[in-house]
């Protein structure tokens, strides 16, 4: 049965809440124990980033979508993932985690990502973006996001997530279903778009810099005192959610993301002594070589704005 974009949208606009929504200032703090701030401090930070890197990948995926419908519903998921890392930030400031109106810096590796999306990401075509961002959501936001939700027992944090995963349910429902319509391209345009993608340098310069992110957040979920294996399992709910469908199946960047994740997924694998490498370069990389955080990164607020 072919997937409702005009039915999703409809939900989607039905579905909207802003941070105005829930009462930052009720009971549950406390359950923030010391021990579990201080680990919780940067892996929240990252979260709050990784979510603006979501969002940046939708606003470029509105500009290729091919019809009026799909767009909107980019342009919806776009202020969404927004709504999300300012969500996060205002836990932040309400377990005390930031000073006045701080707004934590990414670690070096979604920073470098944020610089390559800033750059290229309107370059990419739909069939490229269109399996790397549901990969980066459900290994990523999926992974971390569970782990809050099963440590953290702040009912103000708990109600927070709940509309999160709501949210992200729904984008990964239209994330499956346009890799299934990506699909029904002939091979030969599959095949122009795979060689035409992969031989433009920024294509290999944003590999480069997704490798070693994966490998500092699985670092980083394990330094929370998290089994990786939530990470893996994340890892794995994409290969199954992708396998559902022959043409998600005919994707060739669907392929090869789908190796990859195998790759990450197995800690024995070679693959690993490249990745944590990277990971240990790019911690050197010279900061003074970075961009200045683009505009769209900073529009980062805790204020409960409706």
């Amino acid at each position: 049965m072919s997937f409702d974009f005009d039915q999703m949208l409809t939900k989607i606009k039905a579905r909207q809440w802003s941070l105005a929504d829930i009462d930052w200032d009720a009971p549950g703090v406390e359950t923030v124990s010391p021990d579990l701030h201080a680990r919780l401090k940067p892996f929240m930070a990252d979260l709050v980033w990784i979510e603006n890197v979501g969002a940046r990948g939708f606003a470029a995926m509105a500009k290729k979508a091919p019809t009026d419908t799909l767009k909107e519903i980019y342009r919806y998921f776009h202020a969404e993932e927004q709504r999300h890392a300012n969500a996060e930030l205002a836990l932040m400031r309400r377990w005390g985690m930031l000073d006045g109106d701080e707004v934590p810096e990414p670690n070096i590796n979604v920073k470098l990502v944020i610089d390559w999306l800033d750059k290229y990401s309107d370059g990419m075509s739909l069939s490229f973006l269109g399996t790397v961002i549901p990969m980066l959501e459900v290994a990523l936001d999926g992974a971390l996001v569970k782990f809050i939700v099963d440590e953290i027992k702040d009912p103000v944090c708990q109600d927070v997530f709940r509309k999160i995963n709501a949210d992200e349910s729904r984008h990964l429902a239209v994330d499956f279903a346009v890799m299934d319509l990506l699909g029904h391209a002939t091979t030969r345009k599959m095949a122009i778009d795979l060689v035409g993608g992969w031989l433009k340098p920024s294509l290999i310069v944003g590999a480069l810099s997704y490798v070693p992110l994966l490998n500092k957040m699985r670092d980083n979920i394990v330094a929370m005192g998290v089994d990786e294996d939530r990470l893996y399992a994340a890892l794995k709910r994409f290969k199954a959610a992708g396998d559902r469908s022959a043409y998600s199946r005919r994707l060739p960047m669907y392929q090869i993301i789908k190796v990859h994740a195998a790759m990450v997924i197995d800690r024995n694998h070679p693959y690993h002594l490249f990745a944590d490498t990277m990971v240990k370069l790019t911690a050197r990389y010279p900061r003074r070589l970075l961009r200045p955080q683009p505009a769209w990164s900073k529009e980062l607020t805790y204020e409960a704005a409706a």
